[in-house]
């Protein structure tokens, strides 16, 4: 059952883009539960978050959005534009377009640098946020990793075959998965083409920055991340990350007034943020974001 509108929004260089809409009625307003905006990591799309989306159906609006150059967005004409500055520009037109004054933020690697520069921009309308396996301080290992793969195309002839190859490919960073795990995670990656073979569903021209160090994130993120010290943070780290380690992240909590570390053993670069050890800090970050800074007594 589909419990989510598509929303479409233009940015400011004219593309089209993308996301998906998880009670767009205004659930949870009325019991001042500000909405979730949710942004996926490098290579990722708002299908990331359905799982998320579905367990908070009814009592949260939640929206996932497609980053430019992934999903259903329009893919970019400069793929230097591919970029965490051009990703907020893009955020802040959805905002605007929504009219969401204030919100809980839910990034993904990538989506929790994004998230980071939007409260610098804007601290006053982040009601929580939720950081999931990225940090001001990225690990030289994991961007090495990343760099290995990313932009590199790939087609199978049917989902198992690309669930087997995603397997193979990630299997370290969640041992635990039986071969159903892959075959959804293939399905939130890859899409049929017109061929009918399956592809990464992202422009593989989002490399091409990346690829240049020090494009990976803004230009002081220690200073981006200051701007959530007085609301609600959830910090989530997976306990084999090669992203985030772990002086970073204790780091991150030290700086921050209201957040918490929550770590998922066993795995590494990134938790799904369905994992069962997240529920309860989840659940305590989302009962502690209100929807107005007058319910926080930091006016």
């Amino acid at each position: 059952m589909q419990l989510y509108e598509n929303r479409y929004w233009w940015s400011k260089d004219g593309l089209r883009l993308h996301a998906r809409d998880y009670g767009g009625d205004g659930a949870g307003a009325d019991q001042g539960r500000p909405p979730i905006l949710c942004l996926p990591g490098l290579t990722r799309n708002a299908r990331d978050f359905d799982d998320f989306a579905r367990r908070l159906a009814g009592g949260r609006r939640v929206i996932a959005a497609d980053l430019r150059g992934r999903g259903e967005s329009a893919y970019a004409k400069d793929p230097m534009t591919y970029g965490p500055l051009t990703y907020v520009q893009d955020i802040e037109a959805l905002l605007a377009d929504l009219g969401l004054a204030r919100f809980v933020v839910v990034g993904n690697a990538l989506g929790g640098i994004v998230a980071m520069l939007l409260a610098a921009a804007g601290p006053e309308r982040i009601a929580g946020a939720i950081i999931n396996d990225v940090g001001p301080e990225i690990e030289a290992a994991g961007l090495a990793r990343i760099r290995s793969y990313v932009g590199r195309g790939s087609a199978y002839p049917t989902w198992m075959h690309a669930a087997r190859a995603v397997a193979e490919a990630h299997g370290d960073v969640h041992p635990g998965w039986e071969i159903e795990d892959w075959l959804a995670m293939a399905k939130r990656l890859y899409r049929l083409n017109s061929g009918g073979r399956v592809v990464l569903d992202y422009d593989m021209k989002i490399a091409e920055p990346f690829r240049v160090p020090g494009n990976e994130a803004g230009p002081d993120m220690w200073g981006a991340l200051a701007a959530l010290r007085q609301v609600p943070v959830l910090v989530v780290r997976g306990g084999r990350s090669d992203v985030l380690s772990a002086r970073v992240a204790a780091r991150m909590i030290a700086s921050l007034d209201r957040a918490e570390l929550a770590e998922v053993p066993g795995v590494g670069h990134a938790p799904t943020l369905s994992e069962p050890v997240l529920a309860a800090p989840v659940g305590r970050l989302l009962a502690s974001a209100r929807l107005s800074v007058f319910d926080e007594g930091i006016a």
